[in-house]
């Protein structure tokens, strides 16, 4: 574990436990339980016996366990306290009602021609564009097959992403409604990127969305899919998303994940991946927003040969949180995995890395490496960066790694001495250490996006001026 100094890392573990416990007795457990009972008829798929069983299930789970605390290892440097103090109610269907103009400002627009558009989590099929497809492939709403075909998500909903140890993922399981089914049958190729654009608005009131997305990829078939995640104002809403991604046997899937909340508002997601012999998932998560934002992605390896690469960005400042959470079991024999998470802290943003791999005592041959790196801006910002290796097999290749630092003083002389000004050499420089995750993006439309969104929104405008 690596800590930093700064105003978060002083702050008393006492003093936090005591606020969250407050949070949990006057606004958590009770409250959500009420606003459940009080819409549990009304949700897509409640006659389905499966399904009203399995949200029963994650909501007597959730009441059982409430909300996390510092106590447990998970969330010893995630302070939810903030989280707890607004009564979320969970926002309702029909509050779509934007213009299609509404989409021109966003800067995830355009990223690909099939994108599907979901307004406060739920589908908003006039602002989508997602045209016909062909050979079996399956891309609607949620809600839909939770109405009319569930007989085609109970083997896969629910049952990778667990709720029996996180309170989040219990909450979005209980009211989970709407969100993307993807389906691609075998020996299937997608070509262009599906694109799953989520937005929240300002309704007078805090509310909580839970997108629910079920990814599953046939054998020998290939296929893209882009979340991202906007603010349209500057208000206090909760955005807390699960997303499923099973790939067949030889699938290659490549996920990116890019948020861009508003800055007041909170986002929590989960991504579960379980992966099939010789599948290859490469996973991009990047965070650009949000007050206090969690992104946890979890990788099953449950097939010999199987292979995964997981790379993240994460750009805080002001006094924005951001908690990336990784874990990858290899499982099988012969699996491989690649990490590589970024951060860039300024002002007094703080954040937490916390990657995890664990090799089993079946998967002989594993090949590990794990590498997060990261860049303080400022004198305030903090992290603790904690990568871990836990191994049951001794016919193993592992490593991991993990380093923060400040930008180099030599490197930032040489281009102050070529006429460059000081904030202009320092925003290059982070620029440099940053790109490294952007240029890997093999999808054009969300690599040139994102390298805008970086250049404009890189941390620095203050930070050490005049300390180096």
């Amino acid at each position: 574990m690596v800590g930093l100094s700064g105003n978060w890392a002083r702050v008393p573990q006492r003093g936090l436990e005591e606020n969250m416990a407050t949070g949990v007795e006057t606004g958590g457990t009770n409250f959500y339980r009420a606003e459940f009972l009080r819409r549990e008829k009304d949700l897509a798929g409640s006659h389905q016996p499966w399904v009203r069983n399995l949200r029963n299930k994650a909501m007597d789970r959730f009441t059982k366990v409430g909300f996390p605390t510092s106590r447990q290892e998970e969330w010893k440097y995630t302070n939810i306290a903030p989280i707890l103090k607004p009564l979320f109610r969970p926002a309702v269907p029909g509050s779509c009602g934007l213009p299609p103009q509404a989409l021109s400002s966003l800067p995830f627009r355009g990223l690909s021609e099939m994108t599907m558009v979901f307004v406060n989590g739920y589908y908003c099929p006039e602002l989508s564009s997602i045209k016909p497809f062909f050979d079996g492939v399956k891309v609607s709403s949620l809600a839909d097959p939770l109405k009319t075909e569930a007989v085609f998500l109970e083997p896969y909903l629910a049952r990778f992403a667990s709720y029996q140890d996180h309170a989040f993922v219990a909450l979005n399981t209980a009211f989970m409604e709407d969100g993307a089914w993807v389906r691609v049958p075998k020996n299937t190729t997608v070509e262009k990127p599906i694109h799953l654009l989520f937005l929240s608005t300002a309704s007078g009131e805090a509310t909580v969305s839970y997108p629910r997305n079920l990814i599953v990829v046939g054998e020998n078939s290939r296929v893209t899919i882009v979340e991202s995640y906007c603010g349209l104002e500057n208000e206090v809403y909760l955005t807390n998303a699960v997303t499923e991604i099973i790939a067949g046997e030889n699938a290659v899937i490549e996920h990116y994940k890019l948020e861009w909340e508003d800055a007041k508002a909170f986002h929590l997601e989960t991504v579960q991946v379980q992966q099939g012999r010789q599948s290859q998932v490469t996973s991009y998560s990047v965070a650009l927003g949000g007050a206090l934002v969690r992104n946890e992605v979890n990788d099953v390896l449950d097939g010999e040969g199987a292979g995964c690469a997981l790379y993240g960005l994460y750009l805080v400042d002001g006094q924005r949180f951001v908690d990336n959470h990784t874990k990858i079991d290899h499982v099988k024999p012969h699996t491989t995995s690649r990490e590589l998470y970024k951060g860039a802290l300024d002002g007094k943003g703080r954040a937490v890395f916390n990657g995890q791999i664990v090799v089993h005592p079946s998967a002989s041959g594993t090949d590990a490496k794990q590498t997060n790196k990261n860049l303080l801006l400022s004198r305030e910002a903090s992290v603790n960066s904690k990568p871990q290796l836990e191994i049951s097999n001794n016919d193993v290749k592992c490593t991991h790694g993990s380093t923060i630092g400040q930008l180099d003083a030599e490197a930032l002389f040489y281009l102050r001495s070529r006429g460059i000004e000081r904030e202009e050499a320092r925003r290059l420089l982070t620029y440099a250490f940053a790109s490294e995750i952007v240029r890997s993006m093999s999808v054009g439309s969300v690599r040139e996006s994102l390298d805008r969104m970086v250049r404009m929104d890189l941390p620095g405008e203050t930070g050490l001026s005049g300390t180096l």
